[in-house]
């Protein structure tokens, strides 16, 4: 399986590895199947260059297992392409550092070069708060078992590499014999989940990468942050907590049925069992370079005396230790918090009570602990250990805390309504909550907070799931009593359409005793999440009310007058469209910035992004410059999910690098984007465009989605009935309760059945009619001056010209005339019209002669993709035929929503068609 191109060019050394991968790849399929499938595929990669008919034909005829083994073949292929891409990024990257430094390094030169005062960068710095949370969304569709064996490829080409730096010319031999072996076993690995995960599957995932980024990349890039701080004459405490880590997995409630208090609960001890178990190992570490002996240097006295405590607290540090460490107190104070970690780890196990001096809740005692040891070095000629080795042990804890990751629990707003009508209905006040109107249930929910009584106790009755939803507060609050408060902090109310949403969640808050506003107590936040254009955009006006009521306002200043506020991208997309999801949220900024200042209130922002365009994805670092200004304050919040995960985290340094980028973007924008960078007149004739490319964009896109034939036209165009089977996730790919068409189909399976189908109407449907609108109207000029000038135009432009390059019509087109009954046909000629027009329409404001022209190096590489692509396209609409005429698809589709499949029930035709799906998702680099 092997391409001949050029070998000179920008990615000469990519493609030879390509290339030797595939050839290994080749030998496998023939040891492992015989010469006859490696013969096939070759034989199916010609045709489809030379006459792609002929290729449908063969492969719309083609036995089930055949079509399996071929599916396989050309799924391998791209997780090995995809794999050493991110080798060669990475290596790339690498080459970058050495001669442009880091991207702390690049913004602390912008920042030096604008010449911002020393004390405002420190205040920036004390504010810096950037947090990539986990979430389970089933976006990733190969197993860990792949991913594991894909890192094992890259370490080997990683390990050959850095050999012939020290050594000269390396020898291919050892390397070649250990990645064929690799490939073996990932073609003897079922890359098809048996069942379903559950939560708890899913955040055991979420650690593998947790405990890898604690263990490498963060701390680097923790201690590159420091040394760029020093640089510009700032130093910042290493107990101080800039970068964060944060996770959905286990509180996500919103429509997961699965996701219970009790799984709550689990979830957060598995996280804190890995937690403690990343601690030990680096208080190894720490005893084994901490050697220093009182004997040649003097010690603290508070070292002292915390080290005299603890040993009399803890009779189980071994007389051995206590012998052989006696004269070095750095190593025994280790041993010492050893023996705590290990005593927390057997608390939570037993469910026993914290004991203070002999075990920790959360982390601000064991960071006190390593702060004594910091501190007495520093005093003691330890300087540089001070502030090297420890100080980055002490930074990384402080980051990643005994729990990895801050739990954030989220559920649908109507969930807390439906326990308050019940509750009201025992204390017999209102006799028709669900009547009431929003500014009805606002004032009730108010004079709720501001008074003083219990509106429930434990015996009060409630339906199973008003309970379930009830009980996830007090969950929160033994969490943090077990934990300690930092393991969950927000909670985040979905589909949040007024006022009364918010307070819903607060009132059951406090009847959990974790808010009073009384004495100023709140043990959590609160996080409307905005997912619609409608809340979009009446998004400060939610925000002036709510701040505006004194009870909320007092829970604002209890939380250090922090109010968080999360932007969904996905579900606002696939309501309106790119353009008018993407220009909501941006005005949104915009708005709630200003109402956030006139309350004197920090707003920090949780941005939603999905993987794929079409929910919110793109590269992170563009999308943080291109915020509005003054909305970056250095507090952020990004989601991150599925193959966006994979993607950016597997590789060590590639999770140093994009974590480094992503903070050095909010440093630079809050340090250098505090004001507009145009004058306003230019804004807000840019405003005035946009505003009239948003309509007209939204106006084709609704007339889209609208079409009552769409939903049976995207059924039977697309994949989708089978996302339930590859057991992605735990949550189920529809709403409960909402029939068989579109409006409750998740954001997630809407992508993934135009992305597999390569319509990809999310990324870029209705830009075209809004562009054409706007120059129509006489504002090409205007258009053009927003792409040259305006970040936040280019960035949304450079994202729609990539869904651009992945779509393929003709590819489409085999979808179309072969699974769409002819009736609904017309639909795709609406597509296509589209396509052609915002194809036409990007093309003239960037003034290229062909998308990507500026790119041409991932224009030739999704080229090469599309010759493995076309045959695992033309495989999966033969496939879909079969299997809908067999009446498969329908016993599918009557279990997707939310059962848990059994292992083993599905056919062979419906394993050959899953297989087509995960190939086309390596293929493509994103499944929803």
């Amino acid at each position: 399986m092997t391409d001949q191109h050029d070998h000179d060019g920008p990615d000469a050394a990519l493609r030879a590895d390509i290339r030797r991968l595939g050839t290994l790849l080749g030998q496998t399929l023939a040891r492992q199947e015989g010469p006859p499938l490696l013969d096939l595929v070759e034989e199916i990669r010609a045709l489809v260059r030379s006459d792609p008919e002929a290729a449908a034909l063969r492969l719309g005829a083609m036995d089930v297992t055949t079509g399996t083994k071929l599916a396989r073949a050309f799924s391998t292929y791209f997780h090995l392409a995809n794999i050493t891409e991110q080798v060669h990024r990475s290596r790339d990257l690498r080459r970058q550092r050495a001669t442009q430094g880091g991207w702390l390094d690049q913004a602390a030169k912008l920042i030096a070069e604008r010449g911002v005062p020393a004390e405002e960068i420190a205040a920036a710095a004390r504010r810096l708060a950037v947090r990539p949370v986990f979430t389970a969304h089933p976006t990733e569709a190969a197993r860990r078992s792949i991913l594991t064996k894909l890192r094992a490829v890259a370490d080997e080409l990683d390990a050959e590499t850095a050999a012939a730096v020290l050594y000269g010319a390396s020898d291919e031999g050892p390397t070649n014999r250990r990645l064929a072996e690799l490939l073996d076993l990932m073609w003897q690995t079922d890359e098809l989940r048996l069942d379903r995960p559950d939560p708890t599957d899913e955040a055991r995932n979420a650690i593998y990468y947790l405990r890898d980024l604690y263990a490498a990349a963060a701390p680097q890039v923790l201690d590159d942050l420091a040394d760029t701080l020093r640089s510009l004459g700032v130093e910042t405490s290493p107990t101080a907590r800039p970068l964060t880590f944060g996770t959905w997995i286990g509180g996500d409630r919103d429509g997961n049925p699965f996701v219970t208090p009790h799984v709550t609960r689990e979830v957060l001890v598995i996280q804190y069992h890995h937690g403690i178990q990343a601690t030990e190992a680096a208080m190894e570490s720490l005893i084994n370079e901490i050697s220093v002996s009182r004997r040649l240097r003097g010690v603290s006295l508070d070292l002292s005396a915390s080290l005299a405590t603890d040993l009399d607290a803890l009779p189980e540090v071994a007389a051995r230790f206590r012998r052989v460490n006696a004269e070095e107190p750095y190593r025994l104070k280790a041993r010492c918090i050893k023996a705590k970690l290990a005593n927390t780890r057997l608390r939570l196990t037993r469910g026993t009570a914290h004991v203070p001096g002999r075990d920790y809740r959360g982390s601000a005692e064991l960071l006190a602990d390593l702060e004594l040891m910091r501190a007495s070095l520093a005093r003691n000629s330890g300087q540089l250990t001070a502030v090297g080795r420890l100080a980055s042990a002490i930074r990384t804890v402080a980051s990643f805390g005994l729990h990895l990751a801050t739990l954030d629990v989220r559920e649908h707003a109507e969930a807390h309504h439906v326990v308050l009508r019940q509750l009201y209905e025992q204390v017999g006040e209102v006799t028709d909550y669900a009547a009431l109107s929003r500014a009805e249930r606002t004032k009730l929910l108010s004079e709720e907070l501001t008074g003083r009584r219990p509106l429930s106790n434990m015996d009060t009755p409630l339906t199973e799931a008003a309970r379930k939803t009830f009980d996830v507060f007090g969950t929160i609050r033994e969490a943090q009593e077990r934990f300690g408060t930092e393991v969950i902090e927000s909670y985040i109310i979905s589909m949040t359409m007024g006022v009364d949403d918010v307070l819903a969640a607060v009132v059951l808050a406090r009847e959990a005793g974790l808010v009073d506003v009384h004495s100023g107590r709140a043990r959590i936040g609160f996080v409307p999440l905005l997912e619609t254009p409608d809340e979009l955009n009446a998004g400060g006006e939610l925000l002036d009310e709510l701040l505006s009521l004194p009870a909320y306002r007092a829970i604002v200043t209890a939380r250090g007058d922090v109010q968080e506020v999360m932007l969904g991208y996905s579900d606002s997309n696939k309501e309106a469209g790119i353009t008018t999801s993407q220009w909501s949220i941006h005005r949104a900024q915009r708005s709630l910035r200003d109402v956030a200042a006139r309350h004197g209130v920090r707003l920090r922002l949780f941005h939603g992004r999905g993987g794929t365009v079409g929910r919110g994805g793109g590269p992170t670092h563009e999308a943080i410059l291109a915020q509005p200004y003054g909305t970056l304050d250095g507090a952020i919040k990004v989601t991150e999910q599925g193959e966006v995960i994979s993607d950016k985290y597997t590789l060590p340094s590639l999770a140093r690098e994009n974590l480094e980028l992503t903070l050095a973007a909010v440093l630079q924008s809050a340090l250098l984007h505090t004001y507009p960078r145009q004058p306003a007149e230019m804004l807000e004739r840019w405003d005035a465009t946009m505003e009239l490319v948003s309509d007209s964009a939204y106006r084709s896109y609704r007339s889209l989605v609208e079409n009552p034939d769409l939903p049976a036209y995207f059924w039977a165009s697309t994949p989708t009935e089978l996302l339930g089977a590859l057991n992605i996730g735990s949550r189920p790919a529809k709403r409960p309760n909402t029939g068989a068409g579109l409006s409750g189909l998740r954001a997630i399976p809407w992508v993934f059945g135009w992305t597999q189908t390569r319509q990809i109407v999310p990324g870029w449907f209705g830009v075209g009619s809004g562009l054409a609108a706007a120059r129509e109207s006489g504002r090409a000029e205007i258009l053009a001056e927003m792409h040259r000038n305006w970040h936040f135009f280019r960035t949304f432009l450079s994202n729609v010209e990539m869904m651009l390059s992945k779509t393929d019509l003709n590819i489409a087109r085999r979808y179309v005339e072969t699974l769409v009954p002819e009736p609904l046909r017309p639909i795709f000629d609406v597509i296509r019209e589209e396509y052609e027009l915002t194809k036409r329409e990007v093309l003239a404001i960037t003034a290229s002669p062909a998308l990507l022209e500026n790119s041409p190096v991932l224009q030739r590489t999704l080229a090469v993709r599309d010759t493995y692509l076309e045959p695992l396209h033309h495989l999966q609409v033969a496939l879909l035929r079969q299997y809908r005429d067999s009446g498969a698809a329908g016993r599918a589709v009557a279990t997707a929503p939310g059962a848990r499949r059994a292992p083993g029930d599905g056919t062979a035709l419906e394993r050959a068609l899953l297989t087509t799906v995960n190939g086309i998702a390596a293929g493509m680099r994103n499944t929803g």
